[in-house]
């Protein structure tokens, strides 16, 4: 099966689901089993080439950075990621493994996250000198008095979808009337609760929300018509899972598929977050978000053009996914970044806008929204991305990427 697709697995506790049929029954326990498998180790599987520009399946042998032009005495950097090791943060990794950061003459510590970090308020707190967040959620932070400020938007593009079987007949969010639609809730609701409102839907009485776990467990048991998931991880999930009617994986000829990029309603994700007071003050600090950027962004650049070489610098640094899993997490990262019109990390007015507005206005079920007050002005810059991009012009690196293409990725049960 070939096809494409952050978060991963995060504990929650939701409501209990209702009766679930037979038949997914069946599924679901044997889908737990399967889980388990692909969570218990890290396969090697076979590598998938592709000869097309920009996905490079095997690899390239040549790397963008040299660690040996770098000085003898390094910076030390901590970044706090939002989750344990995956291909969403293949680029920081590629970037210590391939030397971008010792050429830059920083020394980085990656931190992994856990369900109990918020990496924006470990930024905040001084335990870490940069920190990786969605954009919504550092701006509640920072509402709240945290002063982080956004320097590099490394997501071009949201990858949250709702994932729904073909006989639910859901191909746009008008077509949630009267189904169970599955929410993860913490942050994570409001593009749903925004294309409700576009599609003039009411979320308390034209549909069910669903308190849904971070897996597709609900989806492929019966319990939710319409999944939340991440087009890098959890839509994966349903890809390497057996129907059982068949005794063969889904395919994406099994399932509708909303994207609330497409719909208008994507909110803006993964970012690089500084500290705002260090940046203002601190002249070494501010020289040396440039530096981390320029080389952080080097690092996405060889992800972008050694697929399969970054899946393997994760699996290295995390093996706590399946080989396959994280090439198709890689290649739909990937797919997140690239082209980026203005340069990798550059921050779109525009998106921006759009996200702080669905922020602002788009309550959830109990009346909130994530934002309460307007954001300020100093909330991101472009200032830091913009000299790092401006450097690595200079040194012929492709900040833009209009020639990448996915790779074909074939998954298998379980991810492994």
């Amino acid at each position: 099966m070939t096809t494409k697709i952050d978060k991963i697995n995060e504990t929650n506790t939701n409501k209990k689901q209702g009766e679930v049929p037979m038949q997914r029954k069946r599924l679901f326990k044997s889908l737990a089993i399967v889980a388990a498998a692909g969570l218990a180790f890290a396969a090697c599987g076979d590598d998938e080439k592709d000869s097309s520009d920009g996905g490079d399946g095997g690899g390239l042998s040549a790397t963008l950075c040299d660690a040996s032009k770098g000085p003898a005495e390094k910076t030390k950097v901590k970044l706090q990621l939002q989750w344990f090791t995956q291909a969403q943060f293949a680029g920081y990794y590629a970037a210590v493994d391939q030397g971008c950061y010792a050429e830059a003459g920083l020394d980085v510590e990656i931190l992994q996250g856990a369900v109990e970090i918020v990496p924006q308020d470990v930024l905040a707190s001084g335990g870490a000198d940069f920190a990786l967040s969605w954009v919504p959620k550092a701006l509640a932070s920072r509402e709240a008095g945290a002063n982080i400020v956004n320097i590099a938007q490394v997501f071009q593009r949201s990858g949250t979808l709702q994932v729904s079987f073909k006989d639910a007949g859901i191909t746009s969010p008008a077509d949630f009337a009267g189904k169970k639609v599955g929410s993860w809730g913490f942050g994570n609701e409001f593009e749903i609760f925004a294309a409700l409102g576009a599609a003039g839907l009411d979320p308390a009485a034209d549909v069910e929300i669903v308190g849904q776990n971070f897996d597709m467990s609900g989806l492929l048991a019966g319990d939710i018509d319409a999944a939340e998931a991440m087009i890098y991880n959890e839509y994966a999930q349903v890809l390497e899972a057996k129907n059982p009617d068949t005794g063969e994986l889904y395919t994406a000829d099994d399932l509708n598929v909303v994207s609330y990029e497409d719909e208008g309603v994507g909110m803006l994700q993964d970012a690089i977050w500084a500290d705002g007071d260090r940046l203002a003050n601190d002249a070494d600090y501010k020289a040396t978000a440039i530096a981390f950027v320029k080389a952080s962004l080097k690092g996405w650049a060889f992800c972008r053009d050694n697929t399969v070489i970054c899946r393997d610098i994760v699996v290295a640094n995390g093996p706590t996914l399946g080989s396959g899993h994280q090439l198709w997490q890689m290649n739909e990262i990937n797919g997140l970044i690239w082209p980026s019109a203005d340069g990798i990390g550059h921050i779109d007015q525009a998106a921006w806008d759009r996200t702080v507005e669905i922020a602002g206005n788009t309550p959830n079920l109990d009346g909130a929204t994530v934002l309460t007050a307007p954001v300020d002005a100093d909330a991101f810059t472009n200032e830091i991305v913009d000299a790092a991009l401006a450097e690595l012009k200079a040194e012929g690196v492709d900040v833009v990427g209009s020639n990448w293409k996915r790779i074909e990725v074939t998954l298998t049960e379980g991810g492994v």
